[in-house]
């Protein structure tokens, strides 16, 4: 009870609020050099189309998950990124809480802390609750759902409605040692131009421009003991602040540990983590692995764990959300007699056979080596 008034007072108060405050460096390094070399995947189960169909109460399968955690166990991966939904919380706060606590002990059963996406800018800007469509044959990810949708982002009458979710979804769990860290907007200003460009609201930029500060101010409203990141994702250099868009800006200056996305191959992988260095801060990888752009286990790992980075690629098991199809099945579908020659994302069939196994073989073995002697962290 104590811990929800201090909520009610933090979010009523605009002076609290401002006193909620970012990580110093030393504490974000400090952090940092208690956890391991930090590997895993982003992850849902075979059995969900997307975000709401994983939580929703009856296509909520908590025994597939386990036994899929089992498989992710025996890799040797010690954290998974997971998404959850503004509309899970605005239907069911109560039911959403009890049903991350299910999924927390699962995992932590498996030795697993996840990081937590509470926002994603990706995908299918029109969410519905309840009954998820089947995927569309031979389409990557083609029933994933962004959160908030466009119709939320664009009405003023909704921001409380999406900023009590943010803050009272960490609130629930600020003290909890099983999750890793909450990643507070995935790719906010990303224009899905290769799949629902045409649909996009043509001022989604400055909408989340205007909202994604405030989110990080109501996250850090419930004080969590875990660090806030929001990834960086698009392609320009990153090392310093006056060469980052305004969005950039915001992820760079509210994050307690830096995060970002690459899929190219390991020489620009390693770029952006110098460029990324000079933050002073721990650096996460919070997606990577694209098979045939050169983005591969082999050729990532090494590096990553040269540099002590987090390594999270995308996808962990082959199911309805078919990640194993390239991007470019939006524009041409993989149906019929018309397959990728090798998988995009994802390291198990449905069954939870590999893939791959010598690329198994490889990430159990770089997982269980000793990190490097004098391994490159984040500079002090």
């Amino acid at each position: 009870m104590k811990r929800f008034v201090l909520a009610l007072v933090l979010i009523l108060s605009s002076t609290a609020l401002a006193q909620s405050y970012k990580w110093p460096e030393e504490k974000a390094n400090d952090w940092y050099a208690h956890q391991p070399w930090l590997v895993g995947s982003n992850y849902i189960p075979a059995t969900a189309v997307n975000q709401l169909e994983m939580w929703q109460g009856d296509t909520f399968d908590i025994d597939r998950i386990n036994l899929e955690f089992i498989w992710a166990e025996n890799l040797g991966m010690n954290t998974m990124r997971v998404f959850l939904h503004d509309l899970l919380w605005k239907q069911d706060p109560g039911g959403f809480k009890s049903r991350i606590d299910k999924f927390l002990s699962v995992a932590k059963k498996h030795h697993i802390r996840p990081i937590f996406v509470l926002l994603d800018s990706c995908w299918d800007p029109f969410p519905e609750m309840f009954h998820q469509r089947p995927p569309t044959p031979g389409v990557h990810n083609s029933r994933w759902l962004q959160s908030p949708g466009a119709n939320a982002l664009a009405d003023p009458k909704q921001e409380a409605r999406i900023l009590d979710y943010v803050a009272n979804v960490i609130l629930a769990f600020a003290d909890d040692n099983r999750i890793l860290a909450w990643d507070v907007w995935n790719e906010p200003d990303n224009p899905n131009t290769s799949s629902y460009g045409r649909v996009e609201r043509p001022d989604k930029e400055k909408l989340v421009a205007a909202l994604l500060p405030k989110v990080f101010q109501y996250a850090r409203s419930g004080r969590p003991s875990q660090p806030l990141t929001s990834g960086l994702w698009k392609d320009p250099d990153w090392s310093s602040l006056d060469k980052l868009t305004a969005i950039e800006k915001v992820q760079i200056e509210q994050s307690d540990i830096i995060s970002f996305h690459d899929y190219n191959k390991p020489e620009e992988f390693e770029k952006r983590v110098q460029q990324l260095q000079n933050y002073k801060r721990p650096i996460l990888c919070t997606e990577y692995m694209a098979r045939p752009r050169g983005s591969t286990f082999e050729a990532i790992l090494p590096v990553a764990k040269k540099y002590k980075v987090a390594a999270i690629n995308w996808g962990f098991v082959a199911g309805k959300s078919q990640t194993f199809l390239p991007w470019d099945s939006w524009e041409k579908p993989y149906i019929g007699d018309r397959q990728p020659p090798v998988w995009f994302h994802d390291i198990f069939r449905s069954n939870g056979t590999p893939y791959i196994q010598a690329e198994v073989d490889f990430i159990k073995g770089i997982i269980g080596e000793p990190a490097p002697a004098k391994a490159k962290t984040a500079k002090k």
